[in-house]
């Protein structure tokens, strides 16, 4: 099984911590997930100590109106890595970022150039801003991963354009029931599940910090949602992750 999307730089525990307990819960892959430059700069160097761990790079939407916005350029030089796999995350989100719209999507728009350039895949975080979010990417070719998929609103635009998408810890939740309606629609060679650590406990082990052993817990909800096995939904969603990150790639 893997967690497509965890933070393990921004987690308390150290990596090789978080690392031991997903193997016994049978995680042995995790993308994590840099939300800017040091953040990159520490998420390969994680990749880097510990086998199983790829990462994804960019600066994040929160981010989009400081100074490390401008720091943008120093991305590519990152993808001469071996483990950088993807460009984000990035994307627009009007819930805790409405009067940064513009700036987000510049920054946005410069790491979709990033990706387009580059030939990698590209890891969105969308928050009311669906419209704004499917208009930005229509213009983007390659690969896009909706990763803690929280905009059902989203789903017909997603599905019609083969985005992949990554449902985190928030579908196991008793009031998400439109998400976990999502998933079921989501066909199979297009899903993936994460954790988005250290945010969003699953239920079973909600209030407490997330961490990529979790996973297992979403996988277990979307499953059954879908009317599958856990065991069958987490073969699937690795071999849908290799596809979406490249990570087949020699």
């Amino acid at each position: 099984m893997i967690d497509t999307h965890a933070h393990l730089d921004a987690c308390d525990e150290d990596a090789e911590e978080l690392l031991v307990r997903a193997r016994a819960a049978g995680v042995t892959r995790v993308v994590t997930i840099g939300t800017g430059i040091e953040s990159s700069h520490a998420a390969l160097a994680i990749a880097d100590a510990h086998e199983g761990v790829t990462a994804a790079v960019g600066i994040d939407p929160h981010q989009a109106a400081t100074a490390e916005a401008e720091r943008i350029g120093e991305l590519r030089e990152l993808f001469t890595h071996p483990s950088a796999v993807a460009v984000g995350e990035t994307g627009l989100d009007g819930h805790y970022g409405a009067d940064t719209l513009p700036e987000q999507r510049r920054l946005f728009e410069a790491h979709l150039e990033l990706a387009e350039a580059l030939g990698r895949p590209v890891v969105i975080h969308s928050r009311a801003a669906n419209v704004e979010t499917a208009a930005a990417l229509a213009p983007f070719s390659g690969t896009v991963i909706l990763h803690c998929f929280s905009e059902p609103d989203l789903l017909d635009p997603a599905l019609e354009r083969g985005y992949y998408i990554s449902f985190a810890g928030n579908v196991t939740y008793p009031k998400a029931d439109a998400l976990r309606k999502a998933a079921a629609r989501v066909p199979a060679d297009r899903i993936l599940a994460e954790t988005d650590s250290p945010y969003l406990a699953p239920q079973p082990v909600r209030g407490r910090r997330n961490e990529p052993a979790n996973v297992i817990h979403t996988l277990a909800v979307l499953a059954a949602e879908r009317g599958e096995t856990a065991v069958e939904l987490g073969h699937r969603i690795d071999e849908n992750a290799d596809s979406a990150f490249g990570l087949g790639r020699a």
